[in-house]
């Protein structure tokens, strides 16, 4: 991996860092700008939109095509269970890290054999889900949601880690904006794009194509090189010693065993007591507190907010220019904004300013439903404050991430990460519809918008503990 352990894990500050702490503002700022001109940088635009495609065919779009068929409101919410694969990507993550796909592997290497292995199988699965007719039978769209997603998690754990070891730390709040900008071109083309087909050409030939666009990803996949890191090669299992101290432990097993045991350790049991050991007991639960309630209010109110805009009476047209358009084109400077911010203050000010914006455009959609009936301006307004906030929220916490994973387990790690707060976010999106039910669509997003004060207390005690607090750039030099 580019960055070394020592930077990685807070213990030392390279010359080039002490010497950013000297530099002007406007140097910096300029600095800050300029990285986006690099290759990899620009590269991780395309893979972006190639990891942001299929959340919205799934956990919005989808939504949309269900209310349209009238599914109840309790069945979309636990619909979204399907999805669960990006909860659990971290069972599977060290298989990722560490297993050769014949044939491609000699071809592409790890990182990139995997993720265009997921590609083929995202694009498969839209093709799958094309088919599919909602109204009458919905075990066809639950095999292709689950599916779509299992795929597409898969794609998340190798591009994770192909980002993190393309780029030194000082970078990766660059790579990680770059990221969200394509991410949320995908955003705008798996709603806006996908809605608008549907209401023309209908729903079939609107995943259709949706699945066509999965070339973008294809072709960026085998253009991109493989990181240095994972081309030179891993170390085996039997090198940590952990799995060397096991592996000798059970010298009277039978030697398939052993080996596979040690493999074992080394691929899941190391990654997590690493991860521990360099931040402390204390700190590490402290952080993955974080981690796990920071996307509460985007998950909890995701896969109701197509429902509420169909029973508020927008139509579909409404909801592709308005919602889709205009506020996801607004997320595309949100992003641009929140890497600058992000270089220039650092990771904890864009992940506090996150949880801030999301809890203000959730009591913006609550003052959407108390209005009588539909209205534009209204509409455009809660996206725009809505979609800003989705920009840095998402941002700071690809960056952040990135910070906490160790060279050596940077796909397993970055999955445990991000499954954290997939696991617990999909938990609570699955009752979404029975508190929306229960509630009505204002106390609803009152609700929603609640749910940011638990991450907001738990970073200012993180902010208290930064002092000793090991895992990357909380506040800028």
């Amino acid at each position: 991996m580019s960055g070394s352990p020592t930077v990685r894990a807070g213990k030392a500050q390279s010359p080039q860092s002490a010497r950013s702490g000297r530099r002007s503002p406007w140097r910096r700022w300029r600095d800050a700008v300029l990285v986006y001109r690099e290759p990899r940088v620009l590269a991780m635009l395309f893979l972006g939109f190639s990891s942001g495609l299929p959340f919205y065919l799934y956990f919005q779009t989808l939504s949309a095509w269900l209310r349209q068929s009238h599914v109840a409101l309790a069945t979309i919410g636990m619909l979204s269970w399907a999805g669960m694969f990006y909860s659990l990507k971290f069972v599977w993550a060290p298989i990722v890290d560490r297993w050769e796909l014949p044939g491609l592997h000699r071809w592409l290497g790890r990182r990139r054999s995997w993720m265009l292995l997921a590609q083929l199988g995202i694009g498969a699965s839209l093709v799958f889900l094309s088919t599919s007719q909602p109204a009458s039978h919905l075990v066809p769209v639950v095999l292709g949601s689950a599916c779509l997603t299992l795929f597409a998690a898969t794609q998340d754990i190798a591009m994770d880690a192909w980002r993190i070891e393309s780029a030194p730390d000082e970078k990766q709040g660059a790579m990680a904006a770059s990221y969200r900008l394509g991410y949320q071109v995908a955003l705008i083309t798996g709603s806006a794009g996908a809605l608008g087909l549907a209401a023309g050409l209908g729903w079939r030939a609107s995943y259709l194509i949706m699945a066509s666009f999965v070339l973008v990803g294809i072709v960026t996949t085998l253009l991109v090189r493989e990181p240095q890191s994972t081309a030179a090669g891993r170390k085996s299992a039997l090198s940590e010693a952990r799995a060397t101290e096991w592996f000798e432990r059970k010298a009277h097993w039978p030697a398939p065993l052993r080996h596979a045991g040690a493999r074992v350790i080394g691929a899941v049991v190391c990654p997590f007591m690493d991860f521990f050991e360099r931040q402390g007991v204390t700190s590490a639960i402290l952080v993955l507190l974080v981690i796990a309630t920071y996307h509460f209010t985007d998950y909890a109110m995701g896969s109701m907010i197509n429902p509420f805009y169909i029973d508020h009476g927008y139509t579909l047209a409404q909801i592709a220019t308005i919602v889709k358009i205009v506020g996801l084109s607004v997320g595309l400077f949100g992003v641009v904004l929140a890497g600058l911010l992000i270089a220039r203050y650092g990771v904890f000010v864009g992940l506090v300013l996150g949880s801030v914006l999301i809890l203000c455009s959730n009591l913006g959609f609550a003052l959407l439903a108390h209005t009588a009936g539909p209205t534009a301006i209204g509409l455009g307004l809660a996206n725009t404050l809505d979609n800003l906030a989705l920009a840095m929220q998402g941002t700071a916490l690809i960056a952040f991430l990135s910070s906490l994973t160790s060279p050596k387990y940077t796909a397993t790690q970055y999955a445990l990460f991000s499954s954290f707060y997939a696991l617990t976010g999909k938990t609570l999106e699955g009752t979404s519809g029975f508190v929306a039910h229960a509630l009505g669509y204002v106390h609803f997003f009152v609700y929603t918008a609640s749910l940011s004060i638990p991450p907001l207390l738990l970073l200012y005690w993180l902010s208290r503990r930064r002092h000793d607090f090991n895992a990357g750039k909380l506040v800028s030099a």
